[in-house]
């Protein structure tokens, strides 16, 4: 619905775990990094527990995809398997053909032979286990058991325990310490820090297609921050709402407002609204509370001076303490010169330099326009410019120019117009260089901030050639 209006090709921000857009940061990457040597070094039972909504089961579709060849996996989902099923539910997700009415011996048997022939023909099998935490204390008691098959050097059978944090709660139980026992590595998937959400929103708007400086600013960031807890789920849900609410507006980056709309709309943001009126209610008490002493400790000081005071008026008043008449009319007439005004004479002053600096600023995209005209035309088609940014709205290219011009040399900044899917565009480039290598030399010593938009490479021809094909 808000695709054509912020530049984008498709959703950015759905919830379905899509491999094509894995973020590596918040540690994910060295996660996955280290399961794929456990996996492949035969290390047994290894687990991984994080909250709802941290990205488990986007990981544990990575591992599917990553895995060599060699390694074959299966995926339990369904965590409430009795103990006795779970054999007959891993040897179905094997294709295994068992006996009708087969007992558990006999599954074993057919289980073991099956991962003994993988074994001799350079296969590993490894079982994905989804919601760990939900399953019964027998039933991961029987996944232990699994694990006890094994050749002389190797393990026939990897597992790798998906959970939330009851799971550990779970293995922390003493009937079930033989398992815990077993495992191997433990990973935790610890939520995303506020600059790693704002890295995760640029990176997901990217691969949806999106070319320009960041949408979200860094207090809509925040305040998505504190309301998702980190939990990568929440960010998508508050980020796609948040630009839906930006859409509605017709606006072209998301503010807190927006934000906080899209937390209205969302149930974790009701639980969060009920958490905070409780947290609310309980620093009203304690206001009260402080108020009350407070109020205590004025009363006892007033008693105290209104008894010194007293005591103070049972003193005869010297005459030497009566005000001479003429000092203390000139002392009145003192008090009471009148003033002038400081600001009453350097408004004019500061008015003009503001209709000044307001006038400038609105010539600033009309002046890049006009010398990047003159400029594409005086190129060789070989030369290279760096794309730093682009936005739909003029009014927010002026502002990102002015904060560009604040950290690299306004000259070197070139801004042309095409169309992105049918609506006005305005795309910004920087140096002129004279191949791809003094580019990327520039590109590297450019500020961290300006690079985090992931700037490319645009040579000359193809800049014209994006100008000429447009309508």
């Amino acid at each position: 619905m808000y695709y054509a209006h912020f530049g984008l090709k498709e959703p950015p921000f759905k919830i379905t775990p899509n491999t094509e857009v894995f973020y590596t940061g918040g540690k994910r990457g060295a996660v996955l990094d280290a399961l794929i040597y456990a996996i492949i070094n035969g290390e047994g039972i290894v687990k991984v527990v994080g909250e709802v909504g941290s990205g488990k089961t986007m990981l544990c579709r990575m591992l599917q995809t990553m895995l060599p060849e060699k390694i074959e996996s299966i995926y339990l989902a369904n965590p409430s398997v009795a103990p006795e099923d779970i054999l007959h539910a891993i040897a179905f997700e094997l294709q295994l053909k068992l006996p009708k009415n087969a007992d558990r011996l006999k599954v074993m048997q057919v289980l073991q032979s099956h991962l003994l022939a993988r074994h001799t023909a350079g296969k590993q099998v490894v079982i994905f286990v989804e919601e760990a935490q939900g399953m019964p204390l027998a039933t991961l008691e029987e996944i232990r058991l699994l694990s006890n098959l094994e050749t002389k050097h190797d393990k026939l059978l990897q597992i790798v325990l998906f959970g939330q944090p009851e799971l550990d709660e779970n293995l922390n139980q003493t009937q079930i310490r033989q398992l815990r026992e077993r495992i191997t590595h433990s990973f935790n998937l610890a939520p995303l820090e506020p600059k790693e959400i704002g890295e995760y929103l640029i990176f997901r708007l990217r691969a949806a297609g999106y070319f320009g400086p960041h949408l979200f600013t860094k207090s809509a960031v925040n305040a998505i921050a504190a309301s998702a807890q980190g939990l990568v789920r929440r960010v998508n849900i508050l980020a796609d709402k948040a630009l839906l609410a930006t859409f509605a507006d017709n606006l072209y980056q998301v503010t807190p407002k927006q934000v906080r709309a899209a937390i209205k709309d969302s149930e974790f943001g009701l639980e969060q609204s009920k958490l905070t009126a409780k947290k609310s209610q309980i620093w009203m008490w304690a206001a009260l509370l402080l108020v009350g002493l407070a109020l205590g400790y004025l009363v006892s000081h007033l008693l105290q001076q209104s008894s010194a005071a007293s005591q103070s008026a049972n003193i005869v008043n010297s005459p030497a303490s009566t005000q001479d008449p003429a000092t203390s009319s000139v002392t009145n007439s003192s008090v009471t010169k009148p003033q002038v005004s400081a600001t009453a004479v350097i408004a004019p002053a500061n008015a003009a330099v503001l209709d000044s600096t307001v006038s400038a600023q609105n010539d600033i995209l009309n002046r890049r326009l006009n010398i990047t005209s003159n400029w594409l035309v005086n190129q060789p088609a070989t030369t290279v410019s760096i794309q730093l940014m682009g936005a739909n709205s003029e009014t927010q290219l002026t502002a990102d120019l002015i904060n560009l011009s604040q950290k690299i040399e306004l000259d070197n900044i070139y801004v042309y117009r095409t169309k992105v899917n049918n609506q006005p565009f305005l795309s910004v480039l920087y140096g002129s260089f004279a191949n791809r290598f003094e580019a990327s030399q520039a590109l590297k010593k450019l500020p961290e901030e300006i690079q985090k938009n992931r700037p490319q490479l645009r040579t000359i021809a193809g800049i014209q050639k994006e100008i000429q094909q447009t309508p």
